[in-house]
């Protein structure tokens, strides 16, 4: 019963890493790091930004989907 439920979480962290990985933006900054452009308010508070928590998300949803693979390949 707890493999099953494990399982569907499994699959709902799946779908949601998925949405938020495509829902970043890319990490190119173009022409704008070489004239020093990219010191912006937005990328000094970038932290607090819609792309900051993005990013957060992203890496403790990895957490969590590494765990439960883990969890769900052992024989048990």
């Amino acid at each position: 019963m707890i493999r099953i439920i494990l399982s569907i979480i499994f699959v709902l962290i799946c779908v949601v890493l998925s949405a938020i990985i495509l829902l970043q933006e890319g990490k190119q900054q173009g022409l704008g790091t070489i004239g020093g452009m990219a010191d912006s308010y937005w990328g000094k508070n970038k932290a607090r930004s819609m792309e900051g928590n993005l990013e957060k998300f992203t890496k403790y949803g990895a957490i969590l989907f590494f765990i439960l693979a883990l969890v769900l390949n052992l024989n048990i």
